[in-house]
């Protein structure tokens, strides 16, 4: 378990170190989400309806916040930021701490940090055990250099019974390297 994990971390480090968007999971895994027709099909602003087998503007009232999330995911690992907030914004709960996670990494890549910083403390407050958010601020932290406060969220991942998580291993995998760049 911990060779994977390991493994898992250092892919993530490497994929972190390189700028791609690979740490966009929004799952506790490392695996990243598999295109589907909303990626390859869809015209931006829209979402694969499977029920019609149709492209369609997202709604609340066709998606079920599950399935609008799964569709923010891909999209955003896919570096389509506008696009993932236009699905976001239809959720029925757009404060779904998931969603305001994503908000969070979605901002942070368009260079937003304050307000990425914003929804990930949302998100958290919401529900403080949600990991994975712990692990995209942490990130965020270490790309402005703010270690302490980065560590302190590894801290709090581990307190939370994440120490085996994806989570963590992707946020410590990314204090390790901004240390070895100084």
């Amino acid at each position: 378990m911990k060779q994977t994990i390991l493994a898992t971390a250092l892919a993530a480090g490497f994929a972190l170190a390189s700028g791609s968007a690979a740490l966009a999971v929004g799952s506790d895994t490392s695996a990243p989400p598999k295109p589907t027709p909303t990626t390859k099909d869809c015209e931006k602003g829209e979402v694969f309806n499977p029920d019609t087998g149709k492209c369609s503007k997202p709604s609340s009232k066709i998606f079920s916040d599950d399935q609008l999330y799964d569709a923010v995911r891909e999209i955003a690992y896919a570096g389509h930021y506008d696009w993932a907030l236009e699905v976001i914004a239809a959720a029925a709960n757009p404060n779904d701490p998931r969603m305001l996670n994503y908000k969070g990494f979605i901002h942070r890549k368009l260079g937003h940090f304050d307000r990425a910083m914003d929804y990930y403390k949302a998100a958290i407050k919401l529900d403080p055990d949600y990991t994975l958010a712990r692990s995209y601020m942490g990130q965020g932290l270490v790309s402005e250099g703010k270690m302490s406060a980065a560590r302190q969220q590894l801290f709090e991942i581990e307190q939370r019974g994440g120490r085996d998580s994806w989570a963590y291993a992707a946020l410590e995998q990314s204090i390790r390297e901004k240390a070895k760049v100084y």
